[in-house]
């Protein structure tokens, strides 16, 4: 492997374009057999299994985001030392890092499994749906280690410019699952339980691929010591801890989202449940979007070359427009006979056709917060982006939710995500242009190993 980064040099677009596509590829496959999973359940014909479905997924979503917080500091961190020349500085960062996500994701499994029946009634699930939600929370939530521990893996494989194999690491984890599912669920009829079995197969899967190609193709994991991981820690946490509160704030803003939805019943949540499948499907590139730039800015950033960050930050915006605008009119054009497929009643099509003409249009203003935050997480202001987040979906989300679905009942749900994802899209993206343009003015050089410059960059204010 080269000891200069991959990134420094070429056209950024080329690298936005390259690395979002496989990323893209990768989670829009691992969405999309998720969906299928959800389409096999629907098949045993019991709405409840739907709705349990949905309100479990509203509950894992913190979990996972929490594993995404901890790859995206991974990422930057790795990807920093890359890009300015201290790759054995990298090995004993990615080796660090999954190890203390382990210890971050067990303590998160035992507490929302210890808790699972509280939340979940909060969010609304009662009767039979509760118990089916718990029971798929049991079995499923105990494997986030196997899938943090990939995750991670996944991350440092992007830092590496590697997006070819970071995508065949969920490519493969899904084809299992794409195989397996119909299998468990439908022809075995295990439901729920052959749903979750299916889950955890696939997270292990995503664990070993993750895991031989960051070791055996990129050399790129030096086994972690007490030592190096304690050492780590602090530089890991300084971004990690914002980018899990960022991550976070979005699955809290679904449960807000599916508590305020639940009043109309289990078929809009069953609607709600097929809407939040289908967004991350037809949004893959724009979820991924924010993990694929985040090595680039990341390399860029230790490489001291701030004229490819500004350039960076501008062919992501403009690959947001065109991706955004090709997936809505799909959505427009595919969106009812989606409903159809997954048998949705009435208030279940409603909630999906407002997703699928309006709500998507959002993903024009998302799409650019998603490539601010990525861009205050690697160039040393995560913390902006934990803001601007839980402004959007801790301290908005309810009262607009509230206020839309009073007027036009459960479409008010996604109206509300729509405006809210319209706001503060915008304001994200002109605070981020301007951030980066200035990058100059914030010392860029960050040595690990003395950690001369961390503070500088975490505490330099601008005049």
């Amino acid at each position: 492997m080269s000891v200069e980064g991959r990134f420094v040099t070429g056209s950024t677009m080329g690298h936005v374009v390259r690395m979002t596509m496989t990323g893209a590829a990768g989670i829009t496959f691992v969405f999309l057999v998720d969906a299928m999973n959800l389409f096999w359940v629907a098949l045993l014909g019991d709405a409840r299994m739907v709705a349990a479905i949905g309100f479990a997924f509203a509950i894992q979503f913190f979990s996972v985001s929490s594993g995404i917080g901890l790859m995206i500091a991974a990422t930057v961190l790795v990807s920093r030392a890359i890009g300015a020349g201290r790759r054995e500085e990298a090995r004993e960062i990615a080796g660090s890092a999954m190890a203390i996500a382990c210890v971050i994701q067990s303590l998160m499994a035992v507490i929302v499994i210890t808790f699972r029946y509280d939340i979940l009634e909060f969010a609304g699930a009662r009767d039979e749906t509760l118990e089916l939600s718990a029971r798929y929370l049991l079995f499923t939530l105990p494997s986030l280690v196997l899938m943090v521990i990939g995750m991670v893996g996944s991350g440092a494989i992007r830092a590496d410019g590697d997006g070819k194999r970071a995508m065949y690491v969920t490519l493969t984890s899904g084809t299992v699952s794409l195989f397996m599912d119909p299998f468990l669920i439908y022809y075995l009829a295990l439901g729920l339980d052959g749903a979750a079995i299916g889950l955890n197969i696939s997270r292990l899967i995503l664990m070993g691929m993750a895991l031989y190609f960051a070791t055996r193709v990129h050399d790129l994991v030096a086994r972690p010591t007490w030592t190096r991981t304690v050492f780590f820690l602090g530089p890991f946490m300084a971004v990690a801890f914002p980018a899990i509160l960022t991550q976070m704030a979005t699955p809290f803003g679904n449960y807000v989202l599916t508590t305020v939805l639940a009043q109309f019943g289990d078929d809009a949540v069953a609607g709600w449940a097929v809407v939040s499948r289908l967004t991350v499907v037809a949004f893959g590139g724009i979820f991924s979007l924010s993990g694929a730039i985040g090595g680039i800015f990341g390399q860029n950033y230790g490489a001291g070359k701030h004229e490819r960050l500004v350039s960076t930050y501008r062919d992501a915006m403009i690959f947001c427009i065109g991706y955004t605008l090709v997936v809505w009119g799909l959505l427009v054009i595919f969106g009812d006979a989606v409903g159809e497929a997954f048998g949705l009643t009435q208030g279940g099509k409603d909630v999906l056709h407002a997703f699928t003409h309006i709500g998507a249009g959002a993903f024009l203003f998302t799409g650019a917060y998603f490539v601010s935050n990525a861009a205050f997480n690697a160039l040393g202001r995560p913390t902006r982006a934990t803001l601007l987040t839980w402004i959007r979906d801790g301290l908005l989300t309810w009262p607009v939710a509230v206020w839309l679905a009073g007027i036009a009942g459960a479409v008010g749900v996604i109206y509300a995500q729509a405006v809210l994802g319209v706001a503060i899209g915008l304001v994200s993206a002109l605070w981020g242009w301007h951030f980066v343009r200035h990058i100059g003015d914030v010392p860029v050089q960050v040595d690990l190993k003395t950690r001369r410059g961390w503070r500088d960059i975490n505490t330099h204010r601008r005049r």
